[in-house]
């Protein structure tokens, strides 16, 4: 069952900054694996938007955004068309950051039933690397900006709930 592929919270993996993918590693088998390994275990979560590398157990700067964010974020428009796939950011550092912040219910796939409000920044800027080892910035609003911080925040072994205000569980 994929839901035993994600780590929770407890798990001290969780909780440690997360080491860079050295440039070598690029494109490796074991990097390959890492990743094929976080896809398996977000496809099957209806509600999970994003996972990190630490909720699989792996202390790398790494994360997946599932491919249905973009098409609700306007990529795709076309109903018609497929959900694109998912997108991994590799050695994601947020660069710039709006002054203006929003609140928004939040939850995590490594804190599960668990929801609460947290104040994020409007904007982010994120410069990240591929999987095929080219460097990028994506500038995010909305649910990506949102989703942008709380990943990074798992890379530096922060959850959402140190964060959160107003938790709650949800059935």
């Amino acid at each position: 069952m994929a839901k035993d592929l994600i780590i929770q919270e407890g798990d001290p993996v969780l909780r440690q900054r997360s080491l860079p993918v050295a440039k070598k590693d690029l494109g490796s088998p074991a990097l390959a694996k890492i990743i094929k390994k976080m896809h398996a275990a977000l496809k099957p979560e209806k509600y999970g938007v994003a996972i990190a590398a630490p909720q699989v157990g792996v202390p790398l700067r790494i994360f997946v955004v599932a491919g249905r964010v973009y098409k609700e974020e306007g990529e795709g428009q076309d109903t018609k068309k497929e959900i694109p796939p998912n997108r991994v950011y590799i050695n994601p550092e947020i660069t710039r950051a709006s002054r203006k912040k929003i609140d928004e219910s939040e939850g995590c796939l490594s804190v599960r039933s668990i929801y609460g409000v947290v104040s994020r920044h409007e904007k982010v800027t994120l410069k990240y690397i591929t999987e095929q080892g080219q460097a990028r910035t994506e500038n995010a609003s909305g649910l990506l900006g949102h989703i942008f911080q709380h990943e990074v925040d798992h890379l530096n072994g922060i959850l959402f709930i140190d964060k959160a205000r107003d938790l709650h569980e949800s059935a």
